[in-house]
């Protein structure tokens, strides 16, 4: 029989050493080859949110931040490290995103030139634009790349002298505190129109957006608007609730019907809202609902009818709902329709060689100052203003606020909660050494 050298247990360490350190280096350059990240924080607070990363990925060139920030902060610590960090994020995936820091007190007239107000403003400059943040969040730095990333501001028109809702107007009812400001923040240039002095809407207006107005529009005014859908014009219609107030003529030229009432939804008082909302959950496929899941609330919302096929749906609502003439708590057969309701509709035609574009809501409330922070109605209005401009590629959810972490508890799951800890554990952790105690002496 051949006769066998057992191993010495040296040379055995040292082969096991060998290949733990080869397997470890194998392992080490597939993770380089193949990297992959998983976010398990809560709310994936170390990650950025879809809309952010489908930003990133319409810049074409390099981005450059330059954070004007001294080394360290009397409030915050190191001011620098944590912007550092946050905009890591951003560099995962957009590698030409340039970052550098300017000491303020070792460089001030480089700080004074660039016009810097406070410690920790960030410049961001992308294809010769910049703009300035002096809060930075991910709603804040996505939203100026947005903006960046528009080749040119361009003007969103709203219909103004009759009462209407101003798109940059701070009342209650009017639309500029949330929806307009995240119009400019996006990029796009804000004006208003009043027909009974301008000689027709101006050809540099990318859209207009008309609202309900409060008193009866000049046969010229209607001239002036019939025209400007007649030349392909884009439009954003936020029809609410009462008469039309002489926009009869334009709702004939778009093949709308208006019916008359509002819209009821049994559905709201389940989230503790009045059942004259109707709550928009289910949304039908087109470009400005890709990938939109989020809740809407239209306050007082009327119906939306058609008579040419040229629309298209965007949303309808209370399925287990009906449109009442009176906000009637029961349906009324005689009277009522039942649902689901059509309150939004979008047609994309060519007219003049021109691919018009044109959404009509049946509501304006649902952008005014009082409702917009309700659910997504302000990401829903803010991808209607992008499609209408035909800056499809922007449109998208945007970046999600962190959800409440506060935990409410009642006073039975606290006093519950107490007894376990205070009383039932102890005993517990009490009976377990005595029997143990017990179990040893007897052994």
């Amino acid at each position: 029989m051949p006769r066998k050298f057992p191993v010495s247990n040296p040379l055995r360490n040292l082969l096991f050493v060998l290949l733990l350190a080869t397997a470890a280096l194998g392992l080490g350059y597939l993770a380089s080859l193949h990297p992959v990240e998983r976010d398990l924080t809560f709310n994936a607070g170390n990650s950025l949110a879809p809309a952010s990363i489908s930003t990133l990925r319409q810049l074409s060139g390099p981005v450059v931040i330059t954070v004007y920030a001294t080394t360290k902060d009397v409030r915050l610590g190191d001011i620098r490290k944590i912007i550092g960090d946050f905009v890591s994020l951003y560099q995962r995936y957009k590698p030409d995103i340039r970052l550098t820091f300017v000491d303020p007190t070792k460089e001030p007239e480089k700080t004074r030139t660039a016009n810097i107000q406070l410690n920790g403003e960030m410049v961001v400059e992308y294809k010769g634009r910049s703009e300035h943040l002096t809060t930075i969040n991910e709603d804040t730095l996505t939203g100026a790349l947005l903006h960046l990333a528009h080749a040119s501001n361009q003007t969103v028109m709203y219909l103004d002298g009759d009462g209407e809702r101003k798109l940059d107007g701070s009342a209650n009812h009017d639309l500029g505190l949330i929806f307009g400001a995240k119009l400019k923040q996006n990029g796009f240039r804000i004006e208003s129109l009043n027909l009974a002095i301008a000689q027709d809407v101006p050809a540099n207006a990318s859209m207009l957006v008309i609202s309900q107005p409060q008193a009866n529009l000049m046969p010229g005014e209607i001239d002036k608007l019939l025209r400007y859908v007649d030349r392909g014009g884009n439009l954003l219609w936020l029809i609410d609730p009462g008469p039309l107030h002489g926009l009869e003529r334009l709702a004939e030229r778009l093949d709308l019907q208006l019916p008359p009432g509002i819209v009821i939804d049994p559905s709201a008082t389940q989230m503790n809202a009045p059942d004259t909302w109707a709550l928009g959950t289910g949304y039908t496929q087109h470009p400005i609902t890709s990938g939109f899941n989020l809740i809407t609330a239209f306050p007082f919302a009327r119906p939306l009818a058609w008579t040419d096929n040229h629309w298209r749906v965007l949303l309808d609502v209370a399925s287990t709902g009906w449109v009442s003439e009176t906000p009637n708590k029961e349906f009324d057969k005689k009277r009522d329709t039942r649902g689901p309701v059509t309150i939004a509709l979008a047609s994309e035609r060519s007219v003049n060689a021109l691919d018009q574009r044109i959404v009509v809501v049946g509501n304006g409330a649902f952008l005014s100052n009082s409702f917009a922070g309700n659910g997504g109605n302000v990401d829903l209005g803010v991808n209607m203003v992008n499609w209408l401009a035909h800056d499809d590629s922007h449109i998208s959810v945007q970046p999600r606020k962190a959800p409440d972490s506060n935990i409410a508890l009642s006073r039975s799951q606290l006093a519950s909660i107490s007894v376990a800890f205070l009383v039932a554990l102890p005993l517990l952790l009490l009976g377990a050494g005595i029997y143990l105690w017990w179990k040893r002496r007897r052994a």
